[in-house]
């Protein structure tokens, strides 16, 4: 139904920055909101940042508050994380998710998962 692709993953420095994109296919792409979601090695999936898709409200954990902005452009059907003052504790596998049904943010039930990018910070 709705595929997700991630890009935007690499090696950087610590203190650096970085930028994903999630591209979103399909004939007709309208979701509630999208996420972006981590998990490192031995830890649980972590929520990172949300957006509604119309753009009105963002929301971030308290982890990356500050260092991360979550955008998205409807038109090209894509959601970005720009990602700055990163640190080695952000290395992870970075996810873009969809969530088609409204609700707070905490209780969205994310419905498509992209495969995910690496993203490594170097100290």
């Amino acid at each position: 139904q709705v595929q997700l692709v991630e890009s935007g993953g690499g090696l950087v420095q610590a203190g650096g920055s970085l930028r994903l994109s999630c591209a979103a296919s399909g004939r007709t792409f309208s979701p509630y909101a999208m996420g972006w979601f981590r998990q490192a090695p031995g830890k649980e999936r972590e929520f990172v940042a949300s957006i509604t898709w119309s753009g009105i409200r963002t929301y971030y954990a308290d982890s990356v508050k500050g260092r991360f902005t979550i955008s998205r452009t409807k038109a090209k059907n894509t959601v970005y994380v720009q990602m700055n003052s990163l640190k080695p504790d952000d290395t992870a596998v970075y996810y873009c998710a969809a969530a088609l049904a409204a609700g707070w943010p905490e209780h969205l039930k994310y419905d498509y998962w992209g495969q995910g990018t690496q993203v490594t910070v170097s100290s």
